[in-house]
């Protein structure tokens, strides 16, 4: 009975969900939708990139007011951890594991941006992960947290990274697969965003009273994390975003600043960001969907 609920919820909010969006100037083809994406892969399935100078940014400074929670979200349990650990697991051990079974370099960089309120907690994952592993300060925005993570990920690596992978802990179900494609991407354009087609219809209003207009559907994506940009162009799009005071809501958003390409790699709905606390329940049907069994990374 459990197993039909949960299946049902996931369906009905595959079939409906949608958040944020940016355009695109092409026609899409809608991907699947089917939930049923194990963690059991093939290197068969999609390109693994060498992942020797790609670090990881993992951002865990929110406060999660939206989750009507005693504390932010990505320390809520999922599945018997806290969601943080979900996206800890993938890139220490998961990510890691897998480009060494299929003979490529792993990622040996990622940066934890969190509050100092909880990195004491936090302390034994950073000292087993010694060397792979380090917090950074969350700044008071998303901007200044990922210019932290970014200068502690430059320093850490010792320049050895060229890209960065900047990833939500938020959004606890991204896959090896999307991990590994808009790496892949990124290597080749610059920048690179998850993203799926937007399924709702999108009115805009100016008073948030009245309709404007209807915005195509065809050209809007609700985009994810990670999102991987060359090192390089994120110090530039940083310097132009404080000398021009300007404001931007994602990472790939500084690229679009500097008026440079920023590559869209289909990703999976399943790729939910939790914000609310029936997210909550649709990532817990979605990981035993999978038959997932995290890590506690604490243990």
């Amino acid at each position: 009975m459990r197993s039909n609920i949960l299946s049902l919820l996931v369906s009905a909010w595959l079939s409906c969900h949608s958040s944020a969006f940016v355009p695109h100037p092409k026609k899409t083809t809608p991907c699947s939708t089917k939930i049923n994406n194990k963690l059991a892969i093939s290197a068969d399935d999609f390109e693994t990139p060498d992942m020797s100078d790609v670090g990881f940014v993992l951002l865990a400074g929110g406060t999660g007011s939206r989750m009507k929670a005693t504390m932010p979200k990505q320390y809520l349990p999922l599945r018997g951890v806290p969601v943080l650990h979900h996206s800890l697991d993938l890139f220490l051990e998961k990510l890691f594991d897998h480009c060494k079974t299929i003979g490529k370099s792993p990622s040996t960089n990622v940066v934890l941006v969190m509050d100092p309120t909880y990195q004491p907690e936090y302390q034994p994952i950073i000292d087993k992960y010694a060397g792979r592993l380090e917090f950074a300060l969350p700044g008071a925005e998303r901007q200044g947290s990922v210019e932290n993570g970014l200068n502690k990920l430059v320093e850490m690596s010792g320049g050895q990274c060229q890209y960065a992978a900047i990833h939500d802990s938020a959004r606890p179900l991204v896959t090896i697969k999307e991990v590994c494609n808009v790496v892949c991407d990124a290597k080749q354009h610059g920048a690179a965003v998850l993203g799926v087609p937007c399924k709702a219809t999108i009115k805009e209003s100016e008073d948030g009273e009245f309709v404007q207009r209807t915005i195509p559907r065809a050209r809007l994506f609700e985009v994810h994390t990670p999102q991987v940009v060359q090192i390089e162009t994120l110090l530039r799009g940083f310097q132009k975003v404080a000398a021009e005071n300007l404001e931007v809501t994602d990472d790939v958003s500084i690229v679009e600043a500097l008026g440079e390409p920023v590559k869209i790699t289909r990703g999976e709905y399943t790729n939910l960001k939790i914000t609310t606390p029936e997210d909550m329940d649709v990532a817990e049907a979605i990981l035993e969907d999978r038959n997932s069994q995290p890590v506690n990374m604490l243990v």
